[in-house]
């Protein structure tokens, strides 16, 4: 029998999630070895992005590492607006009863700075009990035997093997493929998140948005500013720098053949954003990733074997209407993981941790938030195209347009925007999405004063501003069926690709074949954000980068 390093515990991934579960394991005196893909944990990130610490979750993030708020995030999220646009008409609602909901506290971050802090005191805990975290490691899968998972095969180290593996490896997790607990078959199971940091100083950006140095706010943009596309955007303000984004359900921005940069573009240069923006307008960075629907794939048992899914890699983020909470579920997941084997290791049954971990996760309102009941129930009836259309033609009817009327004179939109049970309810449709909140706009929306003289940078100037660490000769995608019709529409769906553009991932190319033009589609993996987009929509066979290779965001 070959030997091979054993750990009583692999976590892979050190983001919230991982940090979470490498914590609470080496707290309780477990061996506990993190496997980190990045040259720095936060190096392969990206979020919105707010963490949320929730009344009701049995672990926070603070719980587990009390100097976090201190020093690994921005500021204090204190008001939440969500503004409907119909052309340069807004109507805005102060949804801030929704964003405290259940809510002990929510910081802006950003996953660079955050996680790089989460990972040095990993770091200190693991070794304590014999671990540690090692950095540009890439999990590239799992390690069986007699037909059962064991441990994890790497690109840079040998085989290991562990009691409990936590994949924490994020949206596009090679071990949840592995284990065959997730697939990237559906586009509508997907949202695409496209996102600008934006730098400006502290004392502005309390002078704009009107708060004080100790408090910050959110704003969420629906309607029509984005052609149609089953979304929003999203704007969050950090200590010295504005997190800026759009995030759109993947199906429909295949189905539009929308540019995910120039919708980006669009919430940018929208008037509304005028007041906020003063004469220079400097973007320090330009990301992208997927983001899982966890009312459609929060998986409701997320392991197998010794396999334990957390976070992203096993759905568990929750982008329902306003509600856009990831990371604290990743972080919840993470401890109860931890704590379902510490458990089952004290019964000397360490087999059954996921069972454990299963039942924890459901115990806890944990899969209630992720899969809401009163979604399933709508969704069933509302998501049809006959329903969608009905509904939209009655709001945008006369008599639709007075019900609005009369909902808004007493109070009632804004208290139905706020209330969580809506929200959680719902439909992936486009009525909420685009035609409710441009009809509200033109119904009862005001004209912005406001000009917006911003200039964003072309793609190619974003794609040049990013960092990257080329593994030549070692391409991490394949393109396996270049014919249009096959992966054409990567060419529009990839966050750094365009049509007509030579400088993206994906290119349209016409050539002369048996006396005939054909469209066809090429590759370049050099300007890769590792979104995962094309894995989705092109005919592709996907993978990570080698450990430290490939992009590295600098704020995430």
């Amino acid at each position: 029998m070959v030997e091979r390093e054993h750990y009583e515990a692999v976590v892979v991934g050190c983001g919230p999630g991982g940090a979470a579960a490498a914590a609470r394991l080496a707290d309780a005196g477990v061996e506990t070895l993190v496997l980190e893909r990045g040259v720095e944990a936060g190096s392969k990130n990206v979020s919105g992005g707010l963490i949320y610490g929730e009344e009701s979750a049995p672990y926070t993030i603070d719980d587990l590492f009390p100097d976090f708020r201190e020093e690994a995030t921005d500021r204090p999220v204190t008001e939440y607006h969500l503004h409907n646009i119909a052309g340069s008409k807004v109507k805005s609602f102060d949804i801030t009863p929704l964003h405290e909901h259940d809510t002990e506290w929510s910081d802006a971050v950003l996953r660079r700075h955050m996680d790089s802090w989460l990972a040095e005191r990993v770091h200190e805990r693991t070794r304590e009990t014999g671990g540690g975290l090692l950095t540009e490691v890439r999990v590239n899968g799992l390690l069986r035997e007699g037909g059962e998972i064991v441990g994890v095969t790497c690109d840079e180290v040998d085989p290991i093997t562990a009691d409990i593996i936590i994949a924490a490896d994020g949206v596009n997790s090679e071990l949840a493929r592995d284990a065959g607990l997730m697939d990237w078959e559906e586009p509508e199971e997907w949202f695409q998140g496209v996102k600008a940091v934006v730098d400006m100083p502290a004392e502005e950006i309390e002078d704009r948005f009107e708060i004080g140095p100790d408090d910050g706010a959110a704003h969420l943009f629906s309607g029509d500013l984005f052609e149609g596309v089953r979304g929003g955007g999203f704007l969050y303000t950090n200590d010295d720098s504005l997190s800026i984004g759009t995030v759109f359900h993947l199906d429909s921005l295949a189905a539009e053949r929308a540019e995910p940069h120039q919708l980006l573009d669009a919430l940018l240069t929208h008037p509304l954003l005028g007041q906020w923006f003063g004469e220079g307008y400097d973007e320090r960075e330009y990301a992208a990733k997927l983001v899982p629907d966890s009312k459609k794939v929060a998986h409701t048992s997320p392991h197998r074997d010794r396999l334990c899914l957390v976070g992203d890699a096993a759905g568990q983020m929750q982008a329902q209407g306003p509600i856009i909470k990831g990371m604290n579920h990743a972080v919840t997941a993470g401890a109860l993981a931890a704590e379902a084997f510490v458990e089952a290791r004290g019964r000397n049954e360490p087999h059954a941790a996921g069972d454990y971990y299963e039942k924890k996760l459901k115990d806890s309102g944990t899969m209630k938030k992720l899969r809401p009941p009163q979604y399933k129930a709508a969704s069933a009836f509302g998501e049809h195209d006959a329903v969608t259309g009905l509904t939209d033609a009655v709001i945008d009817s006369p008599v639709g347009k007075l019900g609005l009327k009369a909902f808004d004179k007493a109070g009632l939109l804004e208290r139905l925007y706020s209330s969580p049970f809506m929200a959680e309810a719902i439909p992936d449709t486009r009525t909420p999405y685009v035609t409710l909140p441009t009809v509200i706009a033109e119904t009862l929306g005001d004209h912005v004063a406001e000009t917006n003289d911003v200039e964003p940078p072309d793609l190619a100037d974003r794609i040049g501003g990013l960092t990257y660490n080329t593994d030549v000769g070692n391409p991490h995608i394949e393109l396996l069926d270049e014919s249009y019709e096959a992966s054409g529409v990567a060419v529009t769906a990839c966050p750094v690709s365009a049509k007509d553009f030579g400088g993206g991932c994906y290119r349209e190319e016409e050539v002369q074949r048996n006396g005939s033009e054909e469209t066809v589609v090429s590759l370049d993996t050099q300007p890769c954000v590792e979104c995962g987009t094309c894995a989705i929509v092109a005919d592709t066979d996907w993978d990570h980068p080698r450990g430290g290779k490939g992009v590295e965001f600098k704020d995430g």
